[in-house]
């Protein structure tokens, strides 16, 4: 009885392990990849500046989290990592590639000076299509994925889709709108006022593309339309888009009344609430209408070694990053030749 009661329950506790990794990516490295959308936007130099200055200690911490995600899907699913990679190698790729380009840009923009502007693009360009092509990922998985014999059995464009167009415009706006209230936030003066202006645009395009998405979803994927809309799940879930509804105008109003803290949580809670409208159309597979998470997950040795792993690095990487968040803490500032935090220390 226990040993099968073990049998049922270790895959929903490295599932669980595996979306909390890819919440906190979502979330974390979603506020700095939203600060590179709203990049070339901003209308001075001085804007630019201080919006790199107020991600630059954090930044790397955050993508962190997209590596221990991966790694955890190939340990501890390797067969749904073993169909998704081929299925997605191309947006994946070119997601990497452009987290790079942001990386090179951290370093070589503040020492440049001719070139300064290529920096800026890069940053921004990178961050525009990093993000895409994570909602193309989004919204093949949704689609689901063509399997035969437990293999991928699609092209190389086979991610491509409208609901994965939708979900790539969907999230740009969505990281653009967190990376406004980080910066409403972590900033003051003309940038925090751009910030807030810009807000209001990112939250009206994040409106609109969540019931975009999710009408087109319910529509073309009736396994999806049947998660929600059959009885009894109904019933259950239907306060989810009334609470949607709620954090939206929540953030409005945070826009509008100045509340910095409020408008930063609510953005991400209004996030957090469409990563779990996703979980609850793709569970319980990790290849969606393939590869359930018991029939994917991996063998025990296997399992022993990565719960080990997570026991030990998962609390490093929360500390570490609870501590450079608080040691950056405060209003962020400018000093010359260097980004600077204002009222705190530097590690």
């Amino acid at each position: 009885m226990l040993a099968h009661l073990l049998a049922a329950d270790v895959p929903l506790l490295f599932a669980a392990a595996a979306v909390f990794c890819v919440t906190v990516y979502v979330l974390a490295d979603g506020l700095d990849l939203g600060v590179g959308i709203l990049f070339l936007a901003a209308p001075r130099e001085a804007d630019r500046d201080l919006m790199m200055a107020s991600i630059e200690p954090v930044w790397d911490g955050n993508e962190t989290w997209l590596v221990m995600g991966g790694t955890l899907l190939l340990a501890a699913f390797p067969a749904g990592y073993t169909i998704l990679l081929p299925a997605f190698y191309l947006p994946v790729v070119l997601m990497l590639f452009a987290l790079i380009f942001r990386g090179v840009a951290f370093g070589f923009r503040l020492q440049a000076s001719r070139f300064r502007l290529v920096w800026d693009i890069a940053f921004a360009a990178g961050s525009l299509l990093a993000t895409f092509c994570q909602g193309l990922i989004l919204g093949g998985l949704i689609d689901g994925v063509p399997v035969a014999n437990g293999a991928f059995a699609g092209g190389p464009f086979s991610f491509l889709s409208v609901l994965g167009v939708l979900c790539g415009i969907g999230l740009i706006g969505g990281y653009a709108l967190i990376g406004a209230g980080w910066l409403i936030w972590k900033t003051s003066g003309a940038t925090q006022v751009f910030a807030r202006e810009i807000a209001h645009a990112a939250l009206i395009l994040v409106a609109v593309m969540m019931a975009l998405v999710s009408a087109w979803s319910a529509l073309t994927v009736p396994e999806v339309a049947a998660r929600w809309f059959a009885w009894p799940n109904i019933a259950f879930l239907a306060p989810v888009p009334l609470v949607t509804l709620a954090l939206v105008i929540a953030t409005w109003r945070g826009i509008w009344e100045g509340a910095e803290v409020r408008t930063l949580l609510s953005a991400l809670g209004l996030f957090a609430l469409g990563l779990i409208g996703l979980v609850v159309s793709l569970w319980p597979y990790v290849v969606p209408r393939a590869v359930t998470v018991w029939d994917g997950i991996s063998d025990p040795q296997s399992l022993a070694f990565v719960a080990v792993g997570m026991v030990v690095v998962l609390p490093i990487v929360l500390a570490y990053q609870a501590h450079a968040y608080w040691v950056f803490r405060g209003k962020t500032t400018l000093h010359e030749g260097a980004y600077g935090e204002a009222g705190s220390g530097h590690a």
